[in-house]
């Protein structure tokens, strides 16, 4: 089996089998963003405990790239200071720029390096990271 092959099996798996969707019931950060270009949409929430991402969960709608995009970083921010959650959005933008980078908390992350390839597609990538980004954002002016 090619690494295309397998890249492409595990981003069909958090497609079809997302981790972390839904909603939390908990007082949370959530966070809407959409990309228009392509009508992906996010509603990304994180339960936060004093500056660590202690759950996310998020709902909405996209292509396979953005669905599994946010499967992946809910999977590797929980339990993340935020600056460490921010170090992996900061990876995650390296890796959508073709770099290369090792996620050490969840090498499935990996699976959408061949993103960079497709320009057009690598804003249903980092939709969820972006969501990210600006929850940490509102919750650290909040404090």
């Amino acid at each position: 089996m090619q690494l295309d092959d397998l890249y492409r099996r595990v981003i069909m798996d958090h497609y079809k089998n997302p981790r972390n969707r839904g909603t939390l019931n908990e007082e949370s950060v959530t966070i809407n963003l959409n990309n228009p270009t392509c009508g992906d949409r996010i509603s990304l929430q994180l339960q936060v405990v004093d500056g660590k991402v202690e759950d996310a969960k998020f709902t909405g709608e996209g292509c396979s790239i953005s669905m599994s995009s946010a499967s992946m970083m809910t999977e590797a921010v929980k339990g993340h200071s935020f600056e460490e959650a921010l170090e992996m959005a900061d990876k995650f933008s390296q890796l959508m720029k073709g770099e290369e980078v090792e996620f050490d908390e969840l090498e499935d992350i990996e699976a959408l390096s061949g993103v960079n390839k497709f320009p057009a597609r690598i804003k249903c990538a980092t939709l969820a990271w972006n969501a990210l980004r600006k929850g940490i954002g509102e919750e650290n002016q909040k404090n």
